[in-house]
């Protein structure tokens, strides 16, 4: 006796009836996404500060950037010669110029003569120049480096005189001469002592 063949009818009903194998559920990746939703944009991080639309902003970054340089330069110089960079500015111009007096090292450095005296003073002390009276005026002193001055000056990191006046000296002279006009503007702005122009930036 042959079994009933089910007919169309009937396997529709089977096929929606509570029996029926579930339809495979969507995964939420493969949805597609809301068009009409949008990520606000990230915040950028400390490190990347957005770029400042305001010129004042600008400009201030620049300083601290150049102040940073100095700084850090000068550091470097106290770490590994142990001396101040304004003492070792002076020590290389003694080597240079072996003989220079006080007077003609504060006008290498365009600084007082006191300020340069105070210099010598200090290089004397730590054995590093010997001051000479060899001359008919013996008011007048000679300054020669000693070995353990050029010693130091092999371990001190260049250039001996900064690297601000290292960059100023490569610039053109228009450049040189925009900038003087500019920053003679800011300084009056500023309000500021002109005294501080003969002081060494390493003793700021």
């Amino acid at each position: 006796m042959k079994a009933n063949k089910p007919t169309a009818g009937s396997a529709a009903v089977r096929a929606s009836g509570p029996s029926a194998a579930a339809a495979p559920r969507r995964n939420s990746a493969d949805r597609p996404a809301a068009t009409s939703r949008r990520r606000a944009p990230a915040k950028p991080s400390v490190g990347h500060l957005a770029e400042p639309v305001d010129s004042p902003t600008r400009v201030l970054r620049q300083f601290r950037i150049v102040f940073n340089a100095v700084k850090t330069h000068f550091q470097q110089v106290e770490r590994k010669a142990g001396i101040g960079g304004a003492q070792v500015w002076a020590l290389s111009i003694v080597a240079d110029q072996p003989g220079i007096g006080v007077n003609r090292l504060a006008a290498a450095m365009s600084v007082r003569q006191p300020t340069a005296s105070n210099l010598v003073r200090s290089l004397s002390e730590q054995g590093l120049v010997e001051v000479r009276r060899e001359g008919a005026d013996k008011r007048a002193v000679q300054l020669h480096v000693l070995p353990e001055g050029r010693k130091l000056l092999r371990r001190a990191p260049g250039p001996t005189a900064g690297v601000l006046p290292e960059a100023l000296a490569g610039l053109d002279e228009a450049t040189l001469q925009r900038l003087e006009a500019d920053l003679s503007l800011l300084i009056v702005s500023l309000g500021a002592d002109n005294s501080a122009a003969s002081t060494p930036l390493a003793q700021l």
